[in-house]
């Protein structure tokens, strides 16, 4: 991540939003980070910096790896030898 002083930052925020859509930058006062600017080339970047990001859906990834880890759950080659068997689990 480029860092960048906020000084900077706050006198041209339009540039440093499209240099963050590439690659996130650390904002900086007084040398120190202060904050991160995270930029989105697309609708579907923001989805999925708000899926990433949201507290109940990484529960519920956590929640379906303690069920894989556990031997519950099903082979993704099993659900698609039965989607072209064309049966149902």
């Amino acid at each position: 991540m480029k860092k960048v002083a906020l000084s900077q930052v706050k006198d041209d925020l339009s540039k440093y939003l499209r240099i963050a859509e590439k690659d996130g930058l650390v904002i900086t006062r007084h040398g120190k980070p202060a904050g991160v600017l995270v930029g989105f080339a697309t609708e579907e970047d923001w989805f999925d910096y708000q899926l990433e990001n949201d507290p109940r859906f990484l529960e519920r990834i956590e929640r379906a790896r303690r069920s894989l880890r556990n031997g519950r759950g099903v082979k993704l080659e099993d659900v698609l030898l039965d989607k072209r068997r064309g049966t149902k689990r």
